[in-house]
């Protein structure tokens, strides 16, 4: 990792920059995919499937038995773990509901505004090599919180990899309704556009690789996603205070998700951003993704700046989707933090506890997009809809107003639809 000494506010959006390559290619493979299964539904879905997947197996999803055979794979240990977690990530997401508005804003005027769950949504979870089972919880748990009637999963499969039991057995603890084996974009796809296998949702979530997000990015024209998204990344913002080998651990927590990842940490001194290099260094080696790792830390950055500040000010321009803050008042800091998807005070706080289990979200906005979206919640999973009911007497109290406005702005309908309850015409 490079260390940057004091820079220059003129260098800082360069600092910002995230490693996203704007990959023509893939996106043109995308529009094709989009296209293909919104025309030719099970047929382009099942061919893309066998050639990506390598899965040529149903396009149904798994019955009950195959999902209950495969959670039943899942050891006694990370069972307990899974249901840990859903307890915490239940507990926090509960908290987030909100009672209905009614009030009265003149007498015998009424507005109201209800929560009204999103019907029909689907979550999108990567597998491979690192299935996200995690992600299941992340998704589901607020889903079914909400109300949702019907949740569907896609993740991928193949012939001689089933889906991950930990996918299967966070899903049936969830409450997941149907789980269909397929990935990518095809995946995207059919859930934005519906087949004759895989019902049209009303709002997708969830991760994924370049394709994934590609595909995200285009279904939204047709139907909600839960956010942008983009690689995964860290910012530490750490003092004096702050121990340079937790630093380093955090970090490297970061940039094991992929290549693509950044990691970024704001050191006080150049000394601790030397000590906090040492051991990215030390601990990089004991580590079984050091490729991915490597990668990764090729464009993160240990940044040394000179006051508390110049930092906060540094870290609202690059709005991180997890900002660690290591200092000795970390309440105070994060006070004044504007632009985050999710913040850990504190020395013991690290954000890998956040990604599986203290409760709050790990499904947050990445590439900056923290300056305007926030991270998945249970109003993520719902829709607010408003309500008013007048009384004649209501109508009458606020008819000149309403009718003077229309009138201004040239709506002469509009003023009519008032004069005629009111006895003026």
């Amino acid at each position: 990792m490079d260390i940057v000494m004091n820079p220059d506010r003129s260098q800082w959006a360069a600092l910002c920059q995230r490693n996203i390559p704007n990959d023509d290619a893939i996106e043109q493979s995308v529009r094709e995919i989009m296209d293909n299964v919104k025309q030719n539904g099970d047929t382009a879905l099942r061919d893309y499937i066998a050639r990506f997947d390598h899965f040529t197996g149903p396009l149904a999803p798994l019955s009950e038995a195959e999902i209950a055979e495969g959670a039943s794979k899942v050891s006694p240990e990370v069972a307990d773990a899974i249901r840990r977690a859903a307890d915490n990530i239940a507990k926090f997401h509960s908290a987030q509901l909100h009672p209905d508005v009614d009030i009265e804003t003149m007498p015998g005027i009424r507005c109201v505004q209800r929560a009204v769950p999103i019907q029909r949504v689907g979550l999108y979870i990567p597998g491979g090599q690192a299935p996200l089972f995690s992600t299941v919880l992340m998704l589901a748990i607020p889903a079914r919180i909400a109300g949702c009637a019907e949740v569907i999963l896609a993740t991928p499969a193949s012939d001689e990899h089933p889906i991950a039991p930990e996918i299967l057995f966070a899903a049936k603890l969830c409450g997941v309704g149907r789980i269909f084996r397929m990935g990518g974009a095809q995946a995207i796809a059919a859930m934005a556009f519906g087949t004759e296998s895989v019902p049209r949702v009303h709002k997708i979530f969830g991760p994924g690789n370049r394709f994934v997000t590609k595909a995200k990015q285009l279904a939204s024209r047709f139907t909600a996603i839960d956010m942008p998204a983009g690689p995964s990344e860290v910012l530490v913002m750490a003092d004096e205070s702050a121990r340079p080998d937790f630093i380093a651990a955090d970090l490297l927590s970061q940039a094991e998700h992929g290549p693509d990842s950044q990691a970024v940490a704001i050191c006080s001194s150049e000394a601790q951003a030397r000590q906090v290099c040492d051991a990215v260094a030390r601990f990089s080696a004991m580590l079984p993704r050091s490729e991915s790792i490597a990668s990764s830390l090729s464009h993160s950055h240990i940044i040394v700046m000179d006051s508390i500040d110049t930092a906060i000010d540094f870290v609202n321009l690059y709005a991180p989707e997890h900002l660690i803050i290591s200092t000795r008042n970390p309440w105070q800091v994060a006070d004044r933090i504007t632009a985050a998807g999710s913040v850990f005070l504190g020395n013991y706080s690290p954000e890998s506890v956040g990604d599986y289990a203290s409760g709050t979200n790990h499904t947050l906005p990445t590439s900056g997009w923290a300056v305007s979206f926030n991270g998945v919640n249970v109003d993520s999973f719902m829709r607010r809809i408003t309500y008013q009911q007048l009384s004649p007497e209501g109508l009458k109290s606020i008819a000149g107003v309403v009718t003077t406005m229309a009138r201004a702005e040239s709506l002469d309908a509009h003023a009519l639809a008032v004069d005629i309850r009111t006895n003026k015409i």
